[in-house]
């Protein structure tokens, strides 16, 4: 099985935090991008070695965005170039004031059959700073006018760690989305990524972070709350119901085989990885042109290691050292470490399996980095 990523490179306005490939200047040019992703499409019908498609994503940028028109010439051309399994699960992120009755038919008519809403915040303040195009009511209001036009696999997006963000909001917030009964959630702690309008609000002072203690607080919280509620923390970041986790993402995390098409996509197939051209004009003009669009990285050993170290130990499921050591074998620093992290508190080992504790998920890049070959 593999799955395809579609990325869309437009958005209504620029939030404060975000470093993805994006542009917010692109009616002149929207269809050409439609039918540049299509060409890329079918000229990389071959990547994936015939395996079936299991899992399609509209990732973005901001994907509804998107005209009927313009989804189902993306969706055809997938379904014409490449096999698809019954029943495949079929992603769309959408923004909160891009939902509407209209729009939630149309998707559901054209196959989309899991909604991932990017709310972040239930906080006008704090959509405001971090300028989202939507209010406080949209945010409630467009869950449930989705589960009531039958989208029932939704996942929604929540930044905690945000500046003046209290533990009573933040509780606040996580309380909304289970009383809203919405069966997956995605939680990210705000990162001031380099050359953001935040980045340069931070370095000025503008914004003042809040502490790492409080953050790490804010995660515990939410663990706290969610695993309460039914809900199981299946990745670092993501938490589901029984039967919603998501199977595209899920299937990153196992090292499954994925296409990326778009400006700035990754594509992944077990051995190595390539990436797109980060600039739209580049892109339009390389896919034109018949010219190359993406640089390739065979993987190393060391790199298929540390690969399968950090993804492993970012899910519930942990990493199986015995399937680790057909990559290479164990080197004696590793077991170490490990001997340490487990004696810390931070890691679990049970047979051959090791996994994160509550406290380790806190410093799971750490770990991570300090396992590698």
């Amino acid at each position: 099985m593999a799955g395809i990523y579609l990325h869309i490179p437009f958005c209504k306005q620029q939030c404060t935090y975000c470093d993805f490939h994006f542009s917010t200047t692109f009616d002149a040019y929207r269809q050409e991008m439609v039918n540049s992703i299509c060409t890329e499409l079918r000229l990389r019908t071959s990547y994936l070695e015939g395996k079936a498609i299991e899992t399609i994503y509209f990732g973005g940028g901001t994907p509804s965005i998107l005209t009927k028109q313009e989804l189902t010439q993306l969706l055809q051309t997938i379904h014409s170039n490449f096999q698809v399994k019954e029943g495949v699960e079929v992603t769309l992120e959408a923004n909160p004031d891009d939902i509407s009755k209209a729009a939630l038919r149309e998707w559901k008519e054209l196959g989309v059959n899991r909604l991932s809403i990017g709310l972040q915040s239930f906080k006008e303040d704090d959509l405001a700073w971090m300028n989202r195009a939507h209010t406080v009511n949209e945010a409630e209001t467009c869950i449930q006018l989705a589960q009531s036009e039958g989208f029932h696999n939704l996942t929604v997006d929540l930044i905690y760690g945000l500046p003046n963000l209290t533990m009573e909001e933040w509780r606040n917030h996580v309380q909304k989305v289970i009383d809203f009964g919405v069966p997956h959630i995605s939680a990210y702690c705000l990162t001031v990524e380099e050359k953001t309008v935040l980045d340069n609000w931070v370095k000025t002072g503008k914004i003042q972070p809040i502490s790492d203690e409080a953050q790490g607080d804010q995660f515990l919280l939410l663990l706290e709350m969610l695993e309460a509620n039914g809900y199981q923390q299946y990745e670092i970041s993501n938490f589901a119901k029984p039967g919603f986790e998501s199977i595209h993402n899920g299937n990153y995390w196992k090292g499954e085989w994925y296409l990326g098409v778009g400006p700035s996509a990754h594509s992944f197939n077990g051995t190595s990885r390539s990436w797109n051209v980060a600039n739209n004009r580049k892109y339009l003009k390389a896919i034109e042109e018949n010219e190359t669009f993406s640089e390739l990285e065979e993987l190393s050993i060391e790199n298929q290691f540390n690969e399968r170290v950090m993804i492993g130990l970012r899910t519930v499921k942990g990493v199986d050292l015995n399937e680790l050591a057909t990559i290479s074998a164990l080197p004696e620093a590793f077991s170490l470490k490990k001997q340490s992290f487990i004696h810390d508190g931070w890691m679990t080992q049970h047979d051959a399996v090791i996994s994160l504790t509550k406290e380790g998920r806190l410093r799971a890049d750490y770990i991570a980095s300090e396992l590698f070959m």
